[in-house]
């Protein structure tokens, strides 16, 4: 699915999924999905949610689809970060169990201390952040260029992308919650 295909009929679940960002877009200009009183639920549309809102569903739309393309600038592609891994430093979010069993060679674990270090260091230094899959990194992108680290991104489709897309000797796995 497209960004432009999304319509007030979609639901909150594939808008979620099609832009990874929306959630806090959402959250941030509308206070919408971040508390047991203003959450929706994944079947949920996007005007039914306006609606029980009273939030134009048009002006809403608008909002998530010009969010994403400012989120755009934050990813960086696979094989762009491929090209360019020796003028990144790379950080995995994951949990700690995750980076033990699968890494992408070269990359730290993130810790409070890291965090540190990096906020102290160069405000100029290539960061490149990755999670299992993409979906939770723009947050902290959005984070740490907030703290003035402007050359943040995030590895799009995560290190599974990275998997199946650069170094096929990276085993892909499935994150289950109980």
């Amino acid at each position: 699915m497209q960004p432009a295909d999304l319509s007030a009929d979609s639901p909150m679940g594939l808008i979620l999924e099609t832009l990874p960002g929306a959630k806090r877009a959402i959250f941030a200009r509308y206070h919408l999905g971040g508390c047991q009183s203003c959450a929706f639920s994944n079947d949920e549309t996007l005007a039914e949610l306006c609606a029980r809102s009273e939030i134009p569903v048009d002006e809403v739309l608008a909002h998530l689809l010009a969010s994403h393309v400012h989120d755009s600038a934050m990813w960086m592609e696979p094989s762009v970060a491929h090209e360019q891994i020796s003028g990144l430093r790379l950080i995995d979010l994951r949990m700690r169990e995750e980076h033990e069993a699968v890494v992408i060679p070269g990359s730290e674990f993130f810790t409070q201390e890291l965090q540190q270090q990096l906020f102290a260091g160069d405000p100029n230094t290539r960061i490149l952040l990755y999670d299992h899959s993409g979906r939770n990194v723009l947050d902290q992108v959005a984070w740490f260029r907030g703290h003035g680290m402007n050359e943040t991104y995030g590895l799009l489709g995560g290190i599974d992308a990275w998997s199946r897309e650069i170094d096929k000797s990276i085993p892909r796995y499935r994150v289950e919650m109980d």
